[in-house]
């Protein structure tokens, strides 16, 4: 007797090797045709179904995943042009515009306030440690309430 979860288990290990390529091959140019066929699916079918699971169209989600790796890159201090070619964008002033309505900030202005906070950690570690944390290693004095 065969198992009535094989085809939903079939169907969703296919998506999940779909949103997989989407992971690994974000900073090429790819397209819905091209994950589409990574999943075996009609590019129709597969919105449906990728939506389905992920709340997302595959685009949508494609345009998170630049997103959010354009933020680790900023975080870490890369110029904004740089960040804006190397997750996949063709265009600077797209990737500002989406980077602004997605983060609520501009790439410039995100990349400004990691160094500004980068420099605070520096300036005074101890304002980012929890007090109760830095208290018990002894690095405040104990204080009364």
């Amino acid at each position: 007797m065969e198992d009535p979860q094989y085809p939903k288990m079939y169907l969703y290990r296919r998506l999940v090797q779909a949103k997989l390529f989407i992971d690994t091959h974000y900073a090429e140019p790819i397209d819905l045709d091209n994950i589409a066929d990574e999943a075996n699916f009609s590019k129709f079918h597969f919105i449906k179904l990728f939506k389905n699971i992920y709340h997302k169209t595959p685009h949508q989600y494609l345009i998170s995943v630049r997103i959010e790796k354009a933020m680790e890159l900023l975080r870490s201090g890369t110029p904004v042009s740089i960040v804006c070619y190397a997750v996949g964008f063709e265009s600077l002033s797209s990737f500002s515009g989406l980077f602004k309505r997605i983060a609520g900030t501009t790439p410039s202005g995100y990349l400004a306030r990691q160094q500004k906070l980068r420099t605070q950690r520096a300036e005074s570690p101890l304002a980012f440690i929890p007090g109760c944390f830095a208290e018990k290693n002894g690095w405040l004095k104990k204080t009364q309430f």
